[in-house]
């Protein structure tokens, strides 16, 4: 009897988060699928005409590497960040860690708009660099891949600097004691003993920032300027523009499909398991 009372409890506490996975997601995600498959016909045509398009192709390939540019630049920005408050900022830790969870408070809509003040031809940056004589005309800073990355790099850190700072405060400062001691230097005691346990949570805000940046839309749609068409705005396009829903679902299933085969790809390499949920 008590066996059943724990395996209903169970149950009880599982079934609503399901329901609410079910309703909330897995439906919409099938009636993506549906129209897909049947707008407006029946049939594979979408996804014929989105292999045969050299605008989607070309939209794909700027994502994928806007998607890895804003990668590296969250990671080399993020560890850097992580090991100072890991290991320098002891008695500043809460006040670091709130810097860095700040810009959450704020709309990613209003932190893209700040970018377009700094990095416009009439902006912060332009104007400085002028007064300072360093340019004579303004620098051409938004409406490509420079000033969308940049501007992602912003929005994505915290989502690389979270998953390192928890795997890094859980490493014992005794190893790379116990390195120096033996006469290692701190550079090889950092590179061989330290960064190795550090790989679960640069690993954990790699995928993190990579398949989030994969489908993002505000910020590249305001600062590429039509420019720098990333998928997710090209899908926008499609459903809002040109009420084309069958390849915009297509689109839509395309980018769930990829963003799937990086996860398994990235199994083959990497525990994902231990990468996600090893906090120790």
């Amino acid at each position: 009897m008590p066996r059943v009372t724990e395996k209903f409890s169970y149950w009880m506490l599982v079934l609503p988060a399901l329901a609410i996975m079910v309703i909330f997601y897995i439906v919409p995600v099938l009636g993506i699928w549906k129209i897909a498959f049947t707008e407006p016909v029946t049939g594979f045509g979408n996804f014929e005409k989105m292999a045969a398009s050299s605008a989607v192709q070309t939209s794909f390939i700027i994502t994928f590497r806007v998607a890895a540019v804003t990668t590296v630049g969250c990671l080399l920005l993020g560890y850097i960040v992580a090991y100072a408050i890991s290991n320098y900022a002891s008695r500043l830790t809460p006040l670091m860690v709130a810097l860095v969870i700040l810009p959450f408070w704020v709309s990613v809509l209003i932190r893209s708009f700040s970018w377009i003040v700094l990095l416009g031809r009439s902006g912060i940056v332009n104007d400085a660099l002028r007064d300072a004589g360093l340019i004579d005309t303004p620098l051409k800073l938004m409406h490509n891949e420079f000033g969308v990355v940049i501007a992602m790099i912003h929005v994505m850190l915290p989502f690389a600097v979270l998953p390192m700072l928890t795997n890094m405060r859980g490493i014992s400062g005794a190893y790379v004691q116990a390195a120096r001691s033996l006469g290692a230097s701190e550079w090889y005691a950092f590179r061989n003993v330290y960064f190795p346990q550090t790989m679960p949570g640069v690993m954990s805000g790699a995928l993190l920032v990579f398949v989030l940046s994969l489908g993002f839309y505000v910020t590249p749609a305001l600062l590429g300027g039509g420019r720098v068409l990333m998928i997710s705005e090209y899908i926008t396009y499609q459903i809002q523009e040109f009420l084309n829903w069958g390849l915009g679902s297509a689109l839509s299933v395309a980018l769930l499909v990829a963003t799937a085969l990086v996860l398994l790809v990235a199994a083959r390499f990497v525990n994902l398991r231990a990468t996600l949920l090893d906090r120790k």
